[in-house]
């Protein structure tokens, strides 16, 4: 089988990464597109790649002939039109999140693909390939910890852009924990209420950072966020599982770390995070392209998120996007799955 033609739109940090990700790591695809609204940039990242070549348009980018995939990795609000073009032509696609900025885009591309009757955009939610996330996910799916009542998590980073503003903790941090909680739970989120406790004096002018994000499942299970974009010290990602027969924790840089009854402690030393962190992403990217070269077969081209946990997070989002301007609580509005065929 011939390796895979991918087109990769948006080459800034994260696209660049993608690109020399598919080209030194990845087995069975190359890069054979690039776009960026940045010319200069794609010229230069095109010049070192052998039999890659710059196309201007990002749609002509994705229509053309000699793309077998893309992977979106643009700004989100160009991610709706993009992701129509590659459904109209039945390219698959990785596409970073968010899916769309808002919910009623998101539903729209869900449905479309759901008429298409195949399965070709995934969102990248890396978490869920990551070695602590699998193992704690195969924990609690093995029963061992017996069922899970509370999930604790924080999410916090060193700095972001002086662009960044209060909504966009929800849109750009908070909707990773959105997707953690359906990964591990595999229920949906039904209400959310974003707190603002005082706000760090080293954040940009009117920015509420940081801020904490509770949210409840479906079946009543509780999950609380810290939020804290401008610590100034480092980027950091926990969570802990506390269930009925004991809790576990990742995100220690030690590994999952396990407590259980009659007293246990301990766990595996791991690598620090960006090693954690850059195997989440080879792991994510080889399993898409295996999907991609594979899916003619079945329809499928998706081993990860799909466009439904894309349209969910951002109906979460947006709900937390509301509570964040009331400070109350908000009931998550979604349609129901089952609603949609082939979603």
């Amino acid at each position: 089988m011939s390796d895979l033609r991918v087109a990769v739109l948006g080459v800034g940090i994260m696209g660049a990464d993608h690109v020399a990700r598919l080209t030194s790591t990845i087995s069975g695809a190359h890069v054979a597109v690039v776009n960026d609204y940045l010319t200069d940039k794609a010229e230069q990242i095109a010049a070192g790649l052998p039999g890659c070549r710059v196309v201007a348009d990002p749609l002509d980018a994705i229509a053309d002939p000699d793309v077998d995939a893309v992977v979106l990795a643009t700004p989100g609000p160009a991610h709706e039109k993009q992701l129509l073009a590659c459904l109209e032509h039945g390219k698959p696609v990785l596409c970073e999140k968010p899916l769309t900025t808002d919910v009623e885009t998101s539903l729209e591309v869900v449905k479309r693909e759901a008429e298409l009757g195949k399965r070709l955009i995934q969102v990248g939610f890396m978490r869920r390939f990551d070695h602590e996330y699998a193992a704690l996910k195969a924990m609690l799916d093995s029963g061992e910890l017996g069922r899970p009542l509370v999930l604790h998590c924080a999410h916090r980073n060193p700095a972001v852009p002086p662009s960044f503003d209060s909504a966009m903790i929800v849109r750009d941090s908070l909707v990773h924990e959105v997707d953690v909680t359906r990964f591990l739970f595999n229920e949906e989120i039904i209400a959310i209420q974003i707190i603002t406790p005082s706000a760090n004096p080293g954040a940009p002018d009117g920015v509420a950072d940081p801020q904490i994000a509770i949210m409840r499942t479906a079946s009543g299970k509780h999950v609380d966020v810290e939020l804290f974009v401008t610590t100034g010290v480092a980027y950091e990602v926990r969570t802990e599982v506390v269930a009925e027969k004991g809790s576990a924790m990742i995100g220690l840089d030690v590994g999952l770390i396990r407590k259980t009854a009659p007293g246990t402690w301990g766990g595996q030393i791991t690598p620090g995070f960006r090693e954690r962190f850059g195997q989440a992403y080879d792991t994510e990217f080889q399993r898409w392209v295996d999907a991609v070269r594979h899916g003619s077969s079945t329809g499928n081209y998706v081993d990860g998120p799909s466009a439904w946990d894309g349209y969910a997070a951002a109906a979460v989002c947006e709900a937390g996007v509301q509570s964040l301007n009331s400070g109350k609580p908000v009931e998550v509005t979604m349609v129901a799955r089952e609603t949609i065929a082939g979603a």
